[in-house]
């Protein structure tokens, strides 16, 4: 953490839960910036250190994390060649979630929350190439409880013509994050290998 009084308060706000945003809110504006440092300062240090090609990335998340991995490749057109995501948060001003971490980070000003929110990035995505993979599970607590909202996010996709492949995992042993992704990493990687390697 960053020493900030009641940043560990709630498991979705704070420590737990930064939403991939550069807030503009006291007191998290000076050290909650994970859009940025995904965005510009990962890469470079990756870059800096291992034999990568920057002109060839893909970008993956889980859960938030598949929320940031869609508002980056959204708000970032061309800078990476696929995205995928496990059970991403898909349209967080719509979510009791999302809500409560973009109104903290970003104000009382819904249209600054649009900005991380990949429903509404999709509405103006350019005609740039990107596929989207996404696996859902389908007895996914937060699924159920109107926190992720895939449909919305379908329809928007379906919308402005960009593919997105969504499969709704039937099985019912996916209780742990774990053992769902390791079910279906191979096809993600699959998914990026075959961006990555054109």
């Amino acid at each position: 953490g960053c020493n900030i009084e009641g940043e560990d308060e709630s498991w979705d706000f704070g420590t737990g839960a930064g939403f991939y945003v550069d807030a503009t809110e006291d007191p998290w504006k000076t050290n909650y910036r994970m859009y940025s440092y995904i965005k510009d300062e990962l890469p470079k240090l990756i870059n800096a250190n291992f034999p990568t090609d920057p002109e060839r990335m893909s970008i993956f998340g889980h859960s938030m994390g598949g929320h940031g991995a869609l508002i980056l490749a959204l708000k970032n057109p061309g800078k990476y060649k696929s995205v995928s995501a496990f059970a991403p948060i898909c349209n967080p001003i719509q979510c009791e979630w999302g809500k409560k971490a973009l109104g903290g980070y970003l104000g009382s000003d819904v249209s600054k929350w649009e900005a991380y929110d990949a429903t509404q990035l999709v509405k103006s995505y350019p005609n740039s190439h990107l596929d989207i993979l996404i696996d859902q599970g389908k007895d996914d607590q937060f699924l159920s409880a109107g926190q992720l909202l895939p449909d919305n996010f379908i329809a928007a996709c379906t919308e402005q013509k960009i593919p997105v492949v969504f499969r709704l995992q039937q099985a019912s042993c996916f209780c742990s994050p774990y053992f769902f992704i390791a079910t279906f990493i191979n096809d993600h990687i699959k998914h990026h290998a075959k961006y990555l390697n054109a």
